[in-house]
């Protein structure tokens, strides 16, 4: 495609998206199509309109919520200050935002974006405000791959545009991350490239007339260094334009800047009094997690970042992170009160909202009808490529779920071209090693594969069905092509006449922290090539950088550590035109740990909601945080890499936690069961009970009672010291909450004088050394929390859903989920509306037991119902919590956390 047919498609679709953006309604396919060929004609353009069409149907379609912050209140700020300044020309902020609509977003979603970026703005300080010294700390969530950059890039400009001087980006740890985000610093703001190859050419907003481009003093080659502007002996107001520095977060290149700042800007008090700073810290999380490596020790990591903060009079540090259960939130202490005083987000944390075309955590691992079909087992590597293996460890072979997942990505890629996508990038990525050796040797078994994919195809492809199958290859394409994509709208036979094509741009790289290969999908776009990449590597596919196009993924890694968990996930992100036919090939462990983060995640953002609600302060929130049960496997694995025993804090406010991990052994559930019986007669402490719809409550129970009956029920070993703690928390809790409720949870109700349980069935194909791990570690079915509520309560957790409700068919994620949510106020109207658990928890003044009877299903050899519990707490204390002494054996048992640093470099043997 040349550049003047890229242009023709460019236009032709943005005129066609402002004019469809401010119907009342989304467009339906027909009148797009219709509105395209009438533009097309306007413009004399006789190009295929499939990818316009595609690309403005995935733009009109496209809202963002504005987000929630938690904020100081007691601290004497203005949010307000960007509204009361009437000299501010918002020119770089007019040109980025200018620029993204050029770009294909939509008119409404730019100005959402324009919206929340002047709400975190109005966070900081106003960089003209009067005073001598101020600073402000703060931290925005967002999620993995949804547009982070966008909004700082928004951020910046605004900022740039208010009066901030001096703007630094930290880029992680990698240089492959720090090119990819200077290149988007010079497409979104800069607006020159600043490739030494490409001479400084116009690029972005610089090609808008007349725009001011700011200066910087770092490219796509060179990161800030000793000899950058030493050299020149420039200084801060050497220029009348801001300067933005986008760097590598390491101490060499931090050691460097600091030293800049302070020989040529500082004055002789060793302060800069006259320039506003802000300084963004990308992947703000990774600047606290140990690496054990010396250039990137968190301890001399931090220490120089808050040093060039020091330096300045006037500064704003604001962090983004998709992980939030992070060290610089979760174990502040461990660097000392400095880190806590000088990085903690004590003045605001922004939680922001995911465009509705976000392919994120719930759609893969929450929604079951999407998960079924993006989701696959890999029930086949551990011999092969096992979890815990060497830097020398020698690839025998590779498994037969890796080569038929490349089997699958090449059916894909052909299906997208037949699509009319392939222009577009189509990216595989393999995860399965952080061992840079090991890496190598797996992509010379993929490129022997693929080679012989290509002959076949070559060979065979043009022949007649029943001699194309003929070939081992060709019949392993097919069998993907029917496993996988047969419902994908084309046929067989379609897929195998465009199977030629897939090969003709298509490159397999090993991407690591020393490799020279690099991931340069703008270089195919400018030429307009659509790149077919296989991508196989480590941490430096785990954090940050982009895999764009990317359809199918293969991870098999150990870790459980919850940010490096959610960082592997590049599969999230943005998939127009193609989320039908991504898939994510996991361990079955690795399925249940996602599900049950993003689970977390999601409750942490509503934790935030419900603290902006009380009024409380990002304080509290960071101590919630830091004692949240799930941060643990972070805090633990980065604190016992000499083996020692560690004091951890626990808090289990808001939470629903149950023996996910259950004993098959007949003894331990005839006791367990013959255990319930006898606190059932006794009315669990002598309360009466009462019906529910689904089984009985004992309400007011005094704790004592339900500590007695914990302590003699007979967990699984792997459970048993997690039940321990459960059983002191509710203890801790009890000058708060002195009585619980107790729910027999028995569908069907129960019979007159009978003291069983009528069975809950559940899959029961992850069983282990008599041990049951349940599906995505959930015990309670749906609504189970809110049985025995009183109507009062019912109806005030209906009212809270249906706020939820509408807030989605606002801001929905597409035109059926936002029609869906309507349909759920409506039920919410008439009282008919299902209603989470998370909304009847909040409800309940007191703690709740759930006892539960699993029957096993799937699994031959179990046929006897097995003993389960969950006891959730209320939210609000979230000042209480215990202390826990953890050591190896005990994180080991907690969840299998294997104690090795996945947060390592690739290492090459």
């Amino acid at each position: 495609m040349s550049n003047r047919e890229i242009s023709e498609e460019k236009n032709i679709r943005n005129a066609l998206i402002a004019a469809l953006s401010n119907l009342d309604s989304t467009p339906t396919r027909e009148l797009v199509e219709k509105k395209a060929k009438g533009l097309a004609a306007l413009f004399d353009y006789s190009g295929d309109l499939k990818n316009i069409i595609a690309d403005t149907l995935v733009a009109v379609e496209t809202r963002m919520g504005e987000g929630v912050s938690l904020i100081d209140t007691t601290a004497e700020h203005d949010d307000q200050w960007i509204h009361k300044r009437s000299d501010i020309d918002w020119v770089y902020s007019k040109a980025y935002f200018d620029f993204l609509e050029s770009e294909g977003w939509a008119p409404r979603l730019t100005q959402t974006l324009s919206d929340v970026t002047g709400r975190i703005l109005g966070h900081l300080q106003d960089p003209k405000s009067e005073g001598t010294t101020w600073s402000r700390r703060g931290l925005v969530i967002g999620h993995v791959q949804s547009g982070k950059t966008a909004n700082y890039t928004g951020v910046i400009a605004r900022a740039a545009d208010a009066g901030y001087k001096l703007i630094i980006v930290i880029a992680g740890i990698h240089n492959n991350l720090r090119k990819q985000t200077q290149e988007r610093i010079d497409e979104a703001f800069i607006g020159r490239s600043s490739d030494p190859k490409k001479k400084r050419q116009a690029v972005g907003v610089g090609l808008q007339k007349g725009y001011p481009h700011p200066a910087t003093l770092t490219n796509v080659i060179d990161d800030f260094n000793s000899n950058t502007a030493a050299k020149s002996g420039w200084t801060i107001n050497d220029f009348s334009k801001p300067i933005i520095l986008v760097i590598k977060k390491n101490v060499s290149t931090l050691d460097a800047l600091h030293g800049w700042l302070a020989d040529l800007n500082a004055n002789r008090h060793n302060r800069i009094t006259d320039v506003p700073m802000l300084l963004i810290d990308d992947e703000a999380d990774n600047a606290s997690i140990n690496t054990n490596k010396e250039d990137v020790d968190p301890t001399r990591t931090n220490a120089t970042i808050r040093r060039i903060l020091a330096l300045f009079a006037k500064s704003c540090y604001v962090g983004y992170t998709a992980t939030p259960f992070a060290n610089i939130f979760i174990n502040p202490d461990v660097y000392g009160d400095g880190v806590l005083e000088e990085l903690f987000p004590r003045d605001f944390i922004y939680c922001l909202d995911a465009p509705t075309t976000y392919f994120g955590a719930n759609k893969v691992f929450l929604n079951d009808d999407s998960s079924d079909r993006v989701l696959r087992h890999i029930d086949d590597a551990e011999k092969l490529l096992p979890l815990d293996h060497k830097g020398d460890f020698v690839v025998a072979e590779l498994p037969a779920s890796l080569y038929a997942s490349l089997d699958s990505f090449i059916i894909a890629r052909a299906i997208r071209n037949l699509r009319g996508q392939e222009k577009k990038h189509c990216s595989m990525m393999v995860n399965v090693s952080r061992f840079v050796s090991v890496q190598r040797q797996v992509r010379e078994f993929l490129r022997e594969r693929e080679g012989k994919i290509r002959r076949a195809v070559e060979m065979h492809a043009h022949m007649p069905d029943e001699s194309a199958v003929g070939n081992a290859q060709m019949q392993a394409l097919k069998n993907a092509f029917d496993a996988e994509y047969s419902d994908s709208g084309v046929t067989w036979q379609d897929v195998k006449g465009g199977l030629v094509g897939v090969f003709e741009h298509l490159h397999m790289y090993v991407i690591n922290s020393g490799s020279d290969e690099v991931l340069d999908y703008k270089k195919y776009s400018d030429d307009g090539i659509g790149l077919t990449a296989i991508a196989i590597g480590g941490l430096s596919l785990s954090r940050g950088l982009t895999v764009e196009g990317l359809t199918t993924s293969y991870m098999y890694r150990s870790t459980k550590m919850y940010d490096t968990l959610m960082q592997m996930g590049r599969w999230f992100g943005y998939r127009a035109g193609f989320e039908d036919l991504c898939r994510v090939h996991l361990s079955r462990d690795s399925i249940d740990w996602y599900a049950y983060i993003a689970n977390a995640a999601d409750e942490l953002v509503l934790q935030v909601k419900r603290m902006r609600r009380d009024g409380l302060s990002p304080r509290e929130f960071g101590l919630y945080v830091k004692d949240h049960p799930d941060a643990l496997s972070i805090t633990a694995a980065n604190k016992m890499r000499t083996g020692q025993e560690v004091v951890l804090k626990q808090n289990y406010s808001g939470l629903l936690k149950e023996s996910h991990w259950l004993s098959v052994d007949e003894q331990v559930n005839r006791n367990n069961f013959e255990l319930i019986e006898r606190f059932w007669k006794q009315g669990f402490g002598g309360r009466h009970a009462r019906p529910t719809k689904k089984g009985l409550i004992f309400e007011g129970v005094d704790v004592s009672v339900v500590d007695d009956f914990l302590t003699s029920f007979q967990a699984h070993t792997k459970f048993e010291e997690k039940k321990k703690v459960l059983v002191e928390y509710l203890r801790a809790v009890g000058p708060v909450h002195e009585a619980c409720d107790v729910l027999l949870i028995s569908p069907g109700g129960i019979s007159e004088n009978e003291h069983v349980l009528n069975v809950q069935e559940r899959s029961a194909l992850n069983v282990e050394n008599e041990c049951w791990l349940l599906s995505k570690d959930r015990v309670a079915s749906r609504g189970d929390e809110g049985l025995g509520l009183t109507d009062e309560q019912r109806v005030n957790a209906l009212h809270a859903a249906e706020a939820d409700a509408k807030e989605l068919a606002k801001n929905g994620k597409t035109e059926k989920s936002r029609a869906l949510a309507e349909t759920r106020v409506a039920a919410a109207h008439e009282k008919k509306m299902q209603v989470s658990d998370v909304f009847y928890r909040e409800q309940r003044a007191k703690p709740l037991l759930m006892i539960h009877s699993l029957m096993p299903t799937g699994n031959e050899e179990l046929k006897k119902p097995i003993a389960a519990f969950g006891l959730s707490f209320p939210p609000g204390n979230y000042g209480t919590s215990i202390s826990v002494i953890a050591n190896r054996v005990w994180m080991q048992k907690e969840n299998g956390a294997s104690m090795n640093s996945e947060e390592e470099e690739e290492v090459d043997a």
